[in-house]
């Protein structure tokens, strides 16, 4: 027997969670479909676990300048195993919570793996359940590239299963993973070195960005290499060796991390019997209203391809069940201004237009405003690390429409200045607000 429902998200993570507790709350019989640990990505081998480690080699970092300021600290190793330990407890608590929070809305839990039977249906394992409405959120997962060899590195999903920390890492890749994890490695101890495949680490990002972290990066100790397109991998007696099809090798390492992009996690949904198209990398395309090309399915969340943050999920979720069972007519995630982090040492925040983007959409009616400094924190010692900032401003009111920034808290200021950008704020509006001394965040607002 079929069992029926108003709404049916395929998918656990972020988006599908965050969409389907708030139609529950709308009154919707809604229920979630999850075959790993709820959470998704973000709970589980995301966000939240890489924000433990980034934690981690950030304390490592600040002992070692606490000389800097009178103690005589010594620092006895790190126990990656029992770190493993503390913050897996912590993720199952999440988990414990998602399932609770489940409950409490009265949305229904069915553990498996879903597949398509059709626009209305969904089997998992041997049962049936249909549903008016079905919201596809099933993410993504790490790409491992087609090499001999490949299988003996592991990913990131990997990388979180580690019981043991490498003494010698390579890292392959060049976006937010890449340098996060890069960072972390090396942070704590591990001799590091990143290859990426193009002439620098996050290309999408402002010039300036990738060319500060780079500097830090290589500053740190990290071995970075550029040009670096995979060949093969071979086990030797000393280690791993990735070589590269201009026939530099690299390694000998006891662990290769493939942090080369993500692929969208629609193989197994047998979308066809649905009639949802996907496009030539199996992304599940949406209009602004979350609508694939079948009236009553939706996706959310990585899945469709646009930016793969958690936040943007949950918004795009909620925004979602707002409109469909909130009576909110025409409610939508805008997806520009988005305010994104990367937790890389030092790290970077980053809101709206790059300097390129900005310039090949408005010319010359763009103006840019730099700022590079050592903040006040490196100000009694010699090992110092180097923050800078840009400002990009359109027309003569000057609005901001690019701010980035890396350095020491980063990650924690952007968050304001992104609302100030999407209220519209102009150079004179950062000008005209006192500034808070002495801070880095005071740089934004006394760039000249």
């Amino acid at each position: 027997m079929t069992e029926r429902f108003d709404l049916l998200v395929i998918g656990g993570g972020s988006g599908g969670l965050a969409h389907a507790q708030r139609a529950a709350e709308y009154g919707a019989n809604a229920a979630v479909v999850e075959y790993g640990p709820l959470g998704g990505t973000c709970v589980n081998v995301g966000c939240v676990p890489k924000k433990v480690m980034w934690y981690a080699a950030h304390h490592a970092h600040q002992m070692r300048h606490a000389a800097d300021y009178g103690f005589d600290v010594s620092v006895n190793g790190h126990n990656w195993r029992a770190l493993k330990a503390r913050r897996d407890s912590y993720v199952k608590r999440l988990n414990d919570i998602y399932d609770s929070n489940l409950k409490k809305r009265r949305v229904t839990y069915i553990p498996g793996r879903a597949r398509f039977v059709d626009a209305n249906t969904v089997a998992v394992d041997d049962k049936e359940f249909a549903a008016e409405r079905i919201v596809i959120a099933t993410g993504g997962g790490p790409i491992v590239p087609d090499i001999p060899g490949a299988e003996l590195g592991i990913t990131s999903d990997g990388f979180f299963e580690l019981e043991e920390q490498p003494k010698r890492v390579l890292v392959a890749g060049s976006g937010y993973v890449a340098v996060e994890l890069a960072g972390i490695f090396n942070g704590l101890g591990s001799e590091t070195q990143l290859v990426a495949r193009k002439e620098r680490v996050l290309r999408s990002f402002d010039k300036m960005l990738s060319t500060e972290l780079m500097d830090a990066m290589q500053s740190s100790g990290i071995k970075l290499d550029t040009g670096v397109i995979p060949d093969s991998v071979e086990k030797t007696d000393n280690g791993l060796v990735l070589r590269a099809t201009d026939g530099r090798e690299f390694g000998p390492v006891d662990s290769i991390l493939w942090a080369i992009g993500r692929a969208p996690n629609t193989a197994c949904l047998n979308v066809d019997n649905a009639g949802v198209n996907t496009d030539e990398k199996g992304f599940v395309p949406t209009d602004e209203l979350q609508r694939t090309n079948v009236e009553n399915i939706h996706a959310v969340g990585d899945v469709t391809g646009r930016e793969a943050l958690t936040p943007v999920a949950i918004a795009a979720g909620r925004r979602l069940a707002d409109r469909l069972y909130g009576d909110m007519d025409g409610r939508h995630l805008d997806y520009r201004l988005i305010p994104t982090v990367i937790f890389c040492h030092p790290t970077i925040g980053t809101v709206g237009l790059t300097e390129d983007q900005a310039r090949a959409e408005y010319g010359d009616t763009i103006r840019v405003y730099t700022s590079r400094f050592t903040p006040m924190f490196y100000a009694l010692g010699e090992n110092k690390q180097r923050s800078a900032m840009k400002l990009i401003t359109l027309g003569d009111e000057e609005r901001v429409v690019g701010c980035h920034i890396i350095g020491e808290g980063a990650d924690e200021m952007l968050q304001g200045f992104a609302i100030a950008m999407r209220m519209g704020a102009t150079k004179k509006d950062f000008d005209d607000t006192v500034a808070i001394h002495p801070t880095n965040a005071e740089e934004i607002v006394t760039m000249r």
